[in-house]
């Protein structure tokens, strides 16, 4: 066999191999991710607290939780402001520390079940970058005004002040219940 032949049978079974080893490896991501998917399907929701100063105790999953002041968000709303929703087969979410179990509910809109709090339904805010990230709170859109869940009002700073303050929502704002 002439030496160009025989390297070019090489350079073949070069190719070969390495489109065998990239389908190998492909195959892999997809398995691994479908894995992935199937594993937090049947996954809970848990809604906690955070607390700060100037905001008190509000709700977070993962991230900090908001509510509209209208009755729904959807279509385009819902870019800017994704529902809390459960995963497919899931039907209440988890209440974690701070976080009254009678008030987490439901509510059956297009995409599944939705989380409520006290009735109100619950929504991320999608500019807020991570856990700890109050960035909606007080937002108001073309969708109403939005509002953080505070289960517990902040502490009011006293300062040796006689005076009486009385206030309808907490000073950092946000619903309370």
């Amino acid at each position: 066999m002439p030496k160009e032949s025989f390297r070019h049978q090489e350079s073949l079974h070069r190719l070969r191999m390495g489109r065998i080893a990239a389908v190998a490896c492909a195959a892999g991501v997809i398995a691994s991710s479908a894995f992935t998917v199937s594993a937090f399907a049947g996954s809970s929701v848990k809604v906690a607290t955070a607390s700060s100063a100037k905001l008190g105790t509000y709700l977070v999953s993962g991230k900090t939780l908001y509510t509209l002041n209208k009755p729904a968000c959807t279509g385009k709303c819902l870019t800017f402001w994704p529902a809390l929703l459960l995963p497919k087969g899931v039907t209440k979410a988890v209440a974690g520390a701070g976080v009254s179990a009678s008030m987490l509910g439901t509510k059956k809109v297009t995409g599944g079940l939705q989380v409520t709090y006290g009735g109100k339904p619950l929504y991320w805010f999608s500019k807020d970058t991570g856990p700890g990230k109050v960035t909606g709170n007080k937002v108001k859109d073309q969708w109403g005004v939005w509002s953080i869940v505070v289960t517990v009002k902040p502490k009011s700073s006293g300062g040796g002040s006689t005076s009486t303050t009385t206030t309808t929502a907490p000073s950092g704002g946000g619903v309370s219940f």
